[in-house]
């Protein structure tokens, strides 16, 4: 007997589209009193797949009634060079965020480079500050992905308190604030990682599963509690070379109750956190 049952996409493009809509209107309200959110994207090298990520950020500010700046830097760009321009970045007041594209030229050192970011415009959520105010609780900007992920929870009225949730991969960008958030919205919360053992037996207990390793298949059907949430932070590619995910998906959609597609799932969402943290940190400075 087939089972007919599919999980419920969670269409990230919906969200992203929605919530963008409302950067807009908040924009709108801030050129009103004489404010223009501003972000900075900086990006040093020719890597392809940055380049088109650059592009989309910038095209997004853009779009949602921001001003964006894109400076492009040869790979032979010297550290001390870089910090120099992040730091007349830091002290230019039509600038509210600042975006350093990742991964930087083996020469330079990206977490000096993340350091010199002012923290009040550290948009990406990378900065120690960000991480230390996420960790206790106070106000600081949340990474963008996890974030996304959290709105993706959010927009199905998903209530965590007391749900299991697990966290596959424990980077900084994407794991380890994962958790954090998940935990503050009172979830129990287990991060598995490539030394787990028995990833199998934890996934199995978990309401919600957020897969973030960048490996595929990693999470497939026999692994997923019926009816439990999926969310894919993956960008990978199958033998194809079309673009999927860390879950796999055909299988896994018909043993949860919610997914995330690759693409048009937490992709879009990314941009998004950044339009809202850009948004965020030229309100701030008004608040101030």
């Amino acid at each position: 007997m087939t089972s007919t049952h599919t999980a419920q996409i969670i269409d990230g493009n919906a969200l992203a589209t929605t919530l963008r809509t409302d950067v807009s209107r908040r924009a709108v309200a801030l050129k009103a009193k004489g404010i223009t959110p501003g972000l900075a994207v900086v990006l040093v090298g020719e890597n392809p797949a940055s380049q088109v990520y650059v592009r989309n950020k910038v095209k997004g500010c853009v779009e949602a009634g921001m001003h964006s700046v894109l400076e492009r830097y040869p790979a032979t760009m010297t550290e001390s060079e870089l910090l120099a321009r992040i730091d007349s970045l830091n002290s230019d007041k039509s600038i509210h965020g600042i975006l350093v594209q990742l991964p930087l030229p083996a020469h330079i050192n990206a977490d000096k480079v993340i350091e010199a970011i002012s923290p009040a415009k550290d948009v990406d959520g990378f900065h120690v500050a960000s991480a230390g105010a996420l960790m206790v609780g106070q106000s600081g900007f949340w990474p963008c992905t996890p974030y996304g992920c959290m709105k993706m929870l959010e927009s199905i009225g998903y209530s965590l308190r007391g749900k299991h949730a697990v966290v596959i991969g424990r980077s900084n960008i994407v794991g380890k604030p994962m958790a954090l958030m998940l935990l503050q919205q009172n979830a129990t919360v287990t991060i598995c990682h490539s030394a787990t053992a028995n990833l199998k037996a934890i996934t199995l207990q978990a309401d919600v599963i957020v897969a973030a390793v960048g490996k595929r298949n990693v999470l497939t059907a026999d692994m997923v509690k019926p009816g439990s949430v999926v969310i894919d932070v993956g960008m990978n590619r199958n033998d194809e070379g079309k673009l999927c995910g860390d879950v796999d998906f055909e299988g896994v959609k018909q043993v949860a109750g919610y997914i995330t597609p690759v693409p048009g799932g937490v992709g879009p969402m990314t941009i998004t956190m950044l339009l809202v943290n850009t948004l965020e940190a030229a309100e701030r400075e008004i608040a101030a």
